[in-house]
């Protein structure tokens, strides 16, 4: 369910960098390197290599302990440099076996990656849909949970809320587009069309489910009572995806 439309090239001098980043890495590996890919942020518009680390994904046949030491002394100490990465070591086999147990992260990197070297079979990959239901359940019952122990917390101090909301808005974008795919949808590369269609398709307030996105990239920051307003209905949105959810059937 790869979607190539929401999925951007990263910039030259990130790949060139992931390359020569890679190389030394490579020769610890081998014979046990398979691949090397960038994911996350780095292929969305508008990252900046200066303020964020780079996700890179290398993939063995074996990581035995035995060559551990040789893989770290192979990553070194990038503080200084201009791109700095943000490695993630797995054996094809622990890929494989825990595609039940992360289907959200699966299917994201699964749609935005880039291939740096070796063989891609991350575009194959199977993730369980009745899997992909049971977790996107236990996520937003925990979001929805601690959304409501906020506002206790915190509804008398509406800029702790405004805080609130636009830290969760991304991690429920993360999620937004896993409800998408779990109704066999493509998701669109806009953040805010993803929110809409989720809407649309498990009969919510579109307005409402908005409001963590329209504060997190709001100019100025609402008035108390509005940012008040604004989190009880997003709070009502998601409790009725809860519900949604919980409701729905998958193969």
């Amino acid at each position: 369910m790869a979607n190539s439309e929401s999925r951007l090239d990263p910039p030259p001098a990130v790949l060139d960098a992931a390359r020569a980043w890679l190389a030394p890495v490579r020769t610890a590996l081998s014979p046990d390197f398979l691949a090397a890919y960038l994911t996350g942020s780095a292929l969305r518009e508008g990252f900046d290599p200066r303020r964020s680390r780079v996700n890179l994904l290398v993939v063995a046949s074996e990581l035995p302990s035995d060559r551990l030491d040789a893989l770290s002394a192979a990553i070194g100490n990038d503080a200084k440099a201009l791109v700095r990465f943000e490695p993630l070591f797995l054996t094809r086999q622990q890929i494989d076996a825990s595609l039940d147990v992360f289907p959200i992260e699966w299917l994201d990197i699964q749609e935005r990656h880039r291939l740096v070297d070796g063989a891609d079979f991350l575009s194959h990959l199977v993730v369980p849909r009745a899997n992909l239901r049971l977790q996107c359940e236990h996520e937003l019952r925990g979001k929805h949970l601690r959304l409501r122990q906020e506002y206790l917390a915190a509804a008398q101090t509406p800029e702790r809320l405004r805080v609130a909301l636009a830290n969760l808005a991304s991690g429920f974008h993360t999620l937004f587009r896993a409800l998408l795919r779990l109704r066999d949808e493509t998701p669109p590369a806009d953040a805010e069309a993803v929110i809409e269609r989720v809407a649309a398709l498990y009969s919510l307030d579109a307005k409402g489910l908005l409001g963590a996105h329209v504060v997190r990239h709001a100019d100025t920051a609402p008035k108390p009572e509005e940012a008040r307003a604004i989190y009880r209905r997003f709070l009502a949105e998601i409790g009725s995806l809860v519900s949604a959810i919980d409701g729905l059937r998958v193969p």
